[in-house]
C-alpha cells in the first residue's frame, strides 16, 4: 500500500515505538500495532487512473458532494459553478488536479474550524486557494480545514504544471475541497454523489 509522504514521519516514529515496546513488553508492542495500523490507513495514497474520456474533469477529492452553487463568485475564476466535496475521516485525504493546468495563484487564509460539511466553512474556515489556468479557462481549488483537521498540505508552487489526476496536496483528517469549474465545463454530479479523487467525473468540456 502506497503511503503519502506527509505521513512517513508519523509512521516511522510509530514503528520505532512499536519495536521498542516489543523489546520491553510484547503485550505493549501488540497494543501499539493498532495506532500503527490507523496511521497507515489514514495516510494511504492509492494510485488512481483518470477516465479515458479526455473531455472529463475529475474530482479533486474523495468524499461526497455536499454543495453546488451554479452562480458562485471567485476572485480568480470569476463567476462560475462551485462544487463542494466533503471528506470524512475514512476517506483518502490526498487531493488531485481536476484537469491539466498551470498554477498561477496560491493564497492562504487563516480562519476558524467549523464543521467542514457546513456551507459557511468555505468562507470562515482556515483554507488554501490554488488558482489554475487550464485549456478551458481558470479554475480554483480550495482546501478547507475542518473541525478535526490538523494541517493543510499543498505541494505545488506558482508556475508548476500538473496533469489531470496528479497529486497536489492533502488535508489531514476530515475536511472539504471546493472546486470552481470554468464556464466551458458542465458539471455532471449532484448533491449526495460519492466521488473518488482522480477518477470520478465531475464535469465535461462543452
Amino acid at each position: 500500500m502506497r503511503i503519502a509522504r506527509e505521513g512517513l514521519p508519523t509512521i516511522i516514529g510509530t514503528i520505532a515505538l512499536c519495536a521498542a515496546a516489543f523489546f520491553l513488553s510484547p503485550v505493549a508492542g501488540v497494543v501499539l500495532l493498532l495506532p500503527l495500523g490507523v496511521s497507515a490507513w489514514f495516510y494511504r495514497d492509492p494510485d488512481r487512473t483518470p477516465p479515458d474520456d479526455e473531455s472529463a474533469w475529475v474530482s479533486p477529492a474523495d468524499g461526497r458532494v455536499v454543495e453546488i452553487i451554479e452562480d458562485a463568485a471567485d476572485p480568480y475564476a470569476g463567476r462560475t459553478t462551485k462544487i463542494g466535496i466533503f471528506m470524512s475521516g475514512l476517506d483518502v485525504h490526498v487531493n488531485r488536479f481536476p484537469a491539466d493546468g498551470t498554477v498561477e495563484e496560491l493564497r492562504y487564509v487563516p480562519g476558524k474550524k467549523w464543521f467542514a460539511i457546513e456551507p459557511k466553512s468555505s468562507l470562515e474556515n482556515e483554507r488554501l486557494y490554488v488558482g489554475i489556468m487550464t485549456e478551458q479557462g481558470r479554475t480554483t481549488l480550495v482546501q478547507i480545514a475542518g473541525i478535526m483537521a490538523r494541517r493543510i498540505v499543498c505541494r505545488v508552487k506558482g508556475g508548476d504544471k500538473l496533469a489531470r489526476g496528479e497529486r497536489y496536496g492533502m488535508i489531514k483528517l476530515g475536511s472539504k475541497v471546493d472546486v470552481y469549474l470554468p464556464s466551458t465545463v458542465r458539471r455532471v454530479v449532484e448533491i449526495g454523489d460519492a466521488v473518488r479523487a482522480g477518477e470520478s467525473k465531475i464535469g465535461v468540456i462543452e
